[in-house]
């Protein structure tokens, strides 16, 4: 839609103006000047909004990166007439920024490739795209903002830091009861009977719900001697203090996913993801972590995993009352081992019995400190 300037408004009360008294008073003089009023005003109306007939497209590389690492967009434009399209300028959108892209006048069928480098500061799912052009009269009469393009998506994961692997947690048997969750993978005891997906073994094919279903059926099955690794984030933190614990736990499920334990990530704002580990685990663990937003929730330990737990959990928070400490120390009987990240001082939860509580000051210090306990 066309706005109209200062100078547009202007000449549109005027031009109202004038036709009104010049109908009403009979001057044929005011009515044709009310007339080439009227008149510049359409034109205005009709440059700003003629939209550039140019295709445009666009790559984003790596199209998920760490936060503050590089990151590329190209956006090629094509003028797919056979005659000649001038030259225009346009920004590029870049989640709530606009970057400024000047294109060049095209030939028949031909095509630019412009290349950016992309803000990466922010952790996030950016929106790269589409194509704006602000559209003005020679008179400078209106402006029309117009959009043009496909669009791509750049997601900025948190920093990951070196940490080693996390040692075998306390092997639990799934028959002993409720208190072990039943996801785990791997022995002779049968889960369920799921569709395939690629990197199934064969030999576990079902091949009496293959001919049922007509789709390639396997079994799954359960591993009680394989613990999972959980991480419990603390999403109840704002701003730098979340995203150092953010990292924190980027750090820490990257690091057991990528040493092949079935990792989990838990956040006291209801995200739950479960992974069974392996290098294919980490992208959706850090795309999780990478759209997490803080929460308003009360309590740092969310119900799900009071009910179950198998292998070891490490918590990251920055504290927190005796309530978040009595909570935390409920789970020493479920988890083990049981660590706890305090970013700053460690406060309540210094001295939880059965616990390691490690005060940092942010996730590089936390990755150092994992690291020299050689878990």
């Amino acid at each position: 839609m066309i706005r109209l300037t200062t100078r547009g408004a202007g000449v549109l009360a005027a031009t109202a103006g004038l036709f009104v008294l010049g109908h009403w008073a009979g001057y044929p003089f005011f009515l044709a000047i009310a007339g080439a009023g009227a008149g510049t005003l359409i034109a205005a109306i009709v440059v700003t909004g003629r939209r550039p007939r140019v295709a445009v497209s666009r790559e984003v590389y790596p199209d998920r990166v760490e936060r503050g690492r590089p990151a590329v967009a190209t956006l090629r434009v094509r003028n797919p007439a056979r005659r000649r399209h001038g030259a225009f300028t346009a920004g590029d959108r870049v989640g709530a920024a606009t970057r400024t892209v000047g294109i060049r006048a095209l030939g028949p069928h031909a095509e630019t490739a412009h290349n950016y480098e992309l803000p990466t500061e922010r952790r996030g799912r950016h929106q790269v795209g589409p194509l704006v052009l602000e559209r003005a009269d020679p008179f400078g009469l209106g402006h029309r903002r117009l959009t043009t393009g496909e669009t791509a998506t750049l997601w900025v994961h948190p920093r990951v830091h070196v940490m080693s692997p996390p040692g075998g947690g306390r092997p639990r048997h799934h028959h002993e009861g409720a208190a072990v969750d039943d996801r785990l993978r791997g022995s002779n005891d049968l889960r369920e009977v799921r569709e395939y997906v690629r990197g199934d073994e064969i030999r576990h094919l079902h091949w009496k719900a293959t001919a049922r279903t007509g789709s390639l059926m396997v079994r799954d099955y359960v591993d009680p001697h394989q613990p999972r690794f959980t991480v419990l984030l603390d999403s109840r933190l704002r701003g730098p203090l979340l995203e150092e614990a953010v990292d924190t736990a980027a750090s820490l499920v990257s690091a057991a996913a990528r040493a092949d334990r079935p990792t989990r990530l838990v956040s006291s704002g209801g995200l739950d993801v479960d992974t069974g580990g392996g290098p294919r685990a980490v992208r959706p663990l850090l795309d999780a972590l990478c759209v997490l937003e803080p929460s308003s929730g009360p309590a740092l330990v969310p119900e799900v995993l009071t009910r179950s737990g198998v292998g070891g959990l490490a918590v990251v928070t920055a504290g927190g009352g005796p309530a978040d400490r009595a909570a935390v120390a409920a789970l020493r009987d479920r988890y083990s081992p049981l660590l706890v990240f305090v970013l700053g001082e460690a406060g309540t939860f210094g001295g939880i019995p059965g616990a390691v509580v490690l005060s940092v000051s942010g996730a590089a210090d936390a990755a150092r400190r994992w690291n020299a306990l050689g878990r």
